[in-house]
């Protein structure tokens, strides 16, 4: 039975996976983005913006948490993709 699909080369393989990373990039930067708007509202809604305050909301230091960690991974993708970028 012949095969239905054209076997990909190493270039569109590496500009697919590059096109899957800035589609993930976007949709994290979406994430962070609705993190720091409900960071805003926790803060406003707590009367709290110090976060060095102990009634800081508990809330708001994981969510800060939360959207560091996006943050650091949106960093760690962007990297990689100016890296292949210059490989190619």
């Amino acid at each position: 039975m012949a095969k239905s699909y054209l076997p990909e080369t190493l270039r569109e393989t590496a500009a697919i996976n590059r096109h899957r990373i800035a589609t993930l990039i976007a949709d994290l930067s979406r994430s962070v983005f609705l993190l720091t708007v409900d960071i805003e509202h926790e803060e406003t809604r707590a009367g709290v913006r110090d976060v060095s305050d102990p009634a800081y909301s508990v809330l708001a230091r994981r969510l800060r948490k939360r959207r560091d960690n996006l943050a650091a991974t949106i960093a760690s993708l962007e990297a990689l993709v100016h890296t292949s970028q210059r490989a190619a």
